[in-house]
Order: C-alpha cells, then structure tokens, then sequence
C-alpha cells in the first residue's frame, strides 16, 4: 500500500479555531460524540488545527476520555491517575505507555477470542444484554485473572530487572578501575 492511498482512507478532520470540528468525509460539523462513534466503530481518522494544520488526534481522544471519567462510571482511580502523571518525565515514561499499550491490546485480544468462542457455541454473536449478565457473573474471576497477570509480571519485570543489574556488575568488572558492589545494607551501631 502506498503512503497516498493509506492517506486517502484516514478520514480528515479539522478542528476550526470555534472549537467546531468539521468532518472532511461527510462536508459537515460533527460533536467529540461523533468522534467517539467513529472510535467505536474502528474508523482510521486524524483531527488537525485547521490554522495550523497540526495533527491534535490526541487532544481531541483525551478530551473524550475526560468527558467519559467526568460523566459516566469512571475507569480509572484518583490513584491511578496519580501514578501515572507520576511516570511523566521519568525515564520509565517510555516504558510505561509501551507497557500499557500492550496490555490493553492483550485485553482485547482475550474479549475479541470470548465473543469468538460464544458466537461458536451459540451460533450467532451474544447481544449486550447476555454479556452484561454473563459479566456480571464472571466479574471476579476476569478480575483474579487480570490480578494473577499482573502479579506475574511484576515477577518477570524484576527477574529482569536483577538480570540486567548482573550484566552491569559484570561489565564493569572487567575495568581496571574499582568495580562496581552491590548495596549492602548497613546496620545501625548500638
């Protein structure tokens, strides 16, 4: 595929100096609920300053996830929110949205595999009302099973994070200078 022809299936929206946004696809003014619907529906778009022609995809998504903490059940705790303003600047920033990129994407994968599986043991896609019902049961399972996810990799993230400290040891052990000691801890003198 072309770098032309991919650009001409990302449907261009333009956000004009009124807040208004302006939806190129359909020549007319569209709400962030219009933009939360093409979300919904998969559809590749892109939302540019029509001043200054300035990608602002991501303004206008986390505007929408505003708009969704702010009015519905929210997602996501103060201290969540906390940890992860707290992760900005940090060089474990990068690390960090890789991380929850790829777990989100996993999540995914795990609902897109349970309506699979339902549409195979029912024959037709389960309605909304039997996946409510059905989470509502399974709530505490899919919760220790996230919980026991993120346990092992909490575990896996410091066995390789010991790993890495070794090869470092290990590096600088082969300088003339002094190597590098592991931290002991020092006890206090009674």
């Amino acid at each position: 595929m072309t770098q032309e022809s991919a650009a001409e299936t990302v449907r261009l929206i333009k956000k004009y100096p009124n807040r208004r946004l302006y939806d190129t696809c359909t020549s007319s003014y569209i709400t962030l609920v219009d933009v939360k619907q093409l979300v919904m529906a998969n559809e590749s778009f892109a939302v540019v300053d029509a001043k200054t022609n300035d990608d602002i995809t991501r303004s206008i998504l986390l505007q929408i996830i505003l708009e969704e903490e702010s009015a519905n059940v929210p997602m996501f705790s103060a201290e969540v929110l906390s940890n992860i303003i707290r992760f900005y600047g940090s060089a474990m920033q990068g690390v960090m949205g890789s991380y929850l990129e790829q777990n989100i994407q996993a999540f995914i994968e795990i609902q897109e595999r349970l309506l699979a599986q339902s549409k195979h043991v029912y024959g037709k896609p389960v309605g909304p009302e039997a996946w409510a019902q059905f989470m509502t049961v399974q709530t505490p399972m899919i919760q220790k099973m996230m919980n026991s996810y993120a346990e092992q990799s909490q575990k896996m993230f410091t066995q390789v994070q010991d790993q890495m400290q070794d090869q470092v040891y290990g590096l600088f052990s082969a300088f003339p200078f002094a190597s590098p000691t592991k931290e002991k801890t020092h006890k206090p003198k009674e």
